[in-house]
């Protein structure tokens, strides 16, 4: 039975970086004694609440275990606060999917090399792929004068050629990785733009 002496912790949201997830909120103020947490999950087709491997934690956040680290799934969290024989009422997150819900970073670029009219550029997703994955990586590029126009380029290998370019001229690019999902697709950030001067024929 929730007692209303114990507030239930606020600002409860599930964050999650290229497929890693955890479950936070903001801690909960009490007069005296120290506020315990426990977290549990649930998934959409199953009606029973598990633990998450965070029961009676100080800390006000809690990673998801490799039981529910999948894409697909749907993920429903609750949490509450726990002070002695005291409990709070629980708090429910929204139904949670990876797959949807998840925010892809950029792009890492490992590697650039100019030739007098071209750059080749090697790069890396921004998470490990499972086997199935079809990654299009999204390249925008342009000369650095005054007035640039961006040019748009897709692949989908982690190696490629940005070609047609002047040579020894300033060209900067920035890269996005789009992860081809069951109801579409999920786009990743933008990589912070890099700048490099092609080569002297």
């Amino acid at each position: 039975e929730p007692s209303p002496l114990l507030p239930a912790p606020k600002d409860v949201e599930i964050y999650s970086y290229n497929f890693q997830s955890l479950l936070r909120w903001s801690p909960v103020q009490v007069e005296n004694g120290s506020v315990l947490y426990t977290a549990q999950y649930r998934t959409g087709s199953y009606e029973e609440w598990s633990d998450m491997g965070c029961a009676q934690i100080p800390q006000t956040w809690c990673g998801f275990p490799p039981a529910i680290r999948r894409r697909r799934w749907t993920i429903l969290l609750r949490v509450r606060a726990e002070l002695g024989p005291l409990a709070s009422a629980w708090v429910h997150t929204p139904p949670f999917v990876a797959e949807r819900d998840t925010t892809l970073g950029p792009p890492k670029v490992t590697m650039v090399s100019a030739s007098p009219d071209s750059l080749a550029i090697s790069i890396s997703p921004p998470f490990t792929p499972e086997t199935g994955d079809i990654l299009q990586y999204h390249v925008s590029y342009w000369e650095n004068t005054t007035s640039p126009t961006e040019e748009k380029l897709s692949e989908s290998k982690t190696l490629f050629q940005i070609g047609n370019l002047k040579e020894s001229t300033l060209y900067c690019f920035s890269v996005q990785v789009q992860l081809q999902i069951y109801s579409g697709h999920l786009l990743g950030q933008q990589s912070a733009p890099e700048c490099h001067r092609t080569a002297l024929s």
